[in-house]
């Protein structure tokens, strides 16, 4: 798995260590808000989140990394790209995403590892579009979104729930 450095961030591979800092995040109310209903963070599938993602990786040759932010080695939460099969707004599939514990949100972290999986999926993988899917009243993910260069394109339903999504181009693409 490639680790790369982004601003005040390091998106790194998994580690063992990282899954009970996953856990708690997944398990704050306020986190899980718009992401996803009846999650379990303790469940043994999503403590598994770690082997999910690296799985990706290997199958994919792209995926989510865990993020911590420089110097302090401490997990913050995950990003990167994620390919959906089941996308059903067009031929792209390949989703930047993010999710970053309560603590570090209002940084600017969130934008900055945002960025950096665009920028690694137009430079290291030639994809021609990124799409980002979003629970239409999660207004804090359609801001980071938009400053990572994303623009709204649509709204439809995605595994039954009413979705807003974003795109962006790779440069020089029309």
């Amino acid at each position: 798995m490639v680790e790369i450095e982004a601003g005040r961030l390091l998106l790194r591979g998994w580690r063992e260590e990282d899954l009970e800092p996953y856990a708690r995040m997944c398990a704050d109310p306020e986190v899980m808000r718009h992401i996803a209903d009846g999650f379990d963070p303790h469940a043994p599938a999503e403590r598994g989140a770690g082997l999910r993602f690296v799985r990706h990786w290997e199958e994919r040759g792209f995926g989510l990394w865990a993020v911590e932010e420089k110097g302090g080695g401490a997990f913050t939460g995950f990003a990167g790209l994620a390919y959906q099969e089941d996308w059903v707004g067009g031929e792209h599939k390949t989703e930047v995403g993010w999710r970053l514990g309560r603590e570090f949100w209002g940084r600017g972290l969130a934008t900055e590892a945002a960025k950096a999986g665009v920028d690694y999926g137009f430079e290291k993988l030639g994809l021609e579009r990124i799409i980002s899917i979003i629970q239409p009243g999660n207004h804090a993910f359609r801001r980071v979104a938009e400053k990572a260069g994303l623009s709204p394109r649509g709204e439809t339903r995605w595994r039954g729930t009413p979705v807003v999504w974003y795109a962006v181009d790779r440069p020089g693409m029309v």
